[in-house]
This record gives C-alpha cells, sequence and structure tokens, in this order.
C-alpha cells in the first residue's frame, strides 16, 4: 500500500547521533550566519559526523570537534551517508 522512503538530505539540526552526513549549503542571506558558517570551516563538500546533538550541535570533522547552536545548525543542510 505505503512504498517505503528513505530521507537522504537533511538540516544539520535533525541528524542523529552517529549520523554521517556531507555539508550541501546554508539556507540563510544573512550575511552574519554565512560568515559564522564560513569561520568553522563548514563549506559545501565537507565530511562530519555527528557526536552530539543537545543543548548544541557537536560534529567532528576530520580530526576537529566543533559545537554549534541550535539557530546555526537549523540553517545548514547536509546529505545523509548512512
Amino acid at each position: 500500500m505505503f512504498n517505503s522512503f528513505s530521507v537522504t538530505g537533511s538540516s544539520l539540526e535533525l541528524l542523529k547521533i552517529g549520523d554521517q552526513g556531507i555539508i550541501l549549503f546554508c539556507n540563510t542571506q544573512d550575511e552574519k550566519i554565512l560568515n559564522q558558517v564560513i569561520s568553522l570551516g563548514l563549506t559545501p563538500g565537507i565530511c562530519f559526523t555527528l557526536e552530539q546533538n543537545f543543548p548544541n550541535v557537536v560534529i567532528k570533522v576530520s580530526q576537529q570537534t566543533l559545537v554549534i547552536n541550535k539557530e546555526l545548525a537549523r540553517k545548514i543542510y547536509v546529505r545523509i551517508l548512512n
């Protein structure tokens, strides 16, 4: 009756611990937010693993751990790899 489906893209805020993904884009025109994302090194194509999602989002990029507030994580869209 219903076909199964899978989600391959999402905002960073909605991922589960252990999910791996690739940064796709930042969904905002706010230059301040865009500069925050760029200063963290989160440009399209960067691979990461989600380590924590509350109270802040914590991701691991290569050997670096980044802490991102929920508001910023909501603006970052990713492709889920696993």
